[in-house]
């Protein structure tokens, strides 16, 4: 590790696509429970 390298600080759009995948995992993990709620009251 070099001293002049920068920060590691990654760039805005990786951190947007951070953001939406866990997004989209928050909202798969609750589509999965409610499709199992269904499914159990069938």
């Amino acid at each position: 590790m070099l001293w002049s390298d920068p920060e590691n600080e990654p760039p805005p759009e990786m951190r947007a696509m951070e953001a939406m995948l866990r997004r989209a995992g928050i909202l798969l993990a609750v589509a999965m429970v409610v499709a199992m709620f269904v499914a159990g009251l069938r």
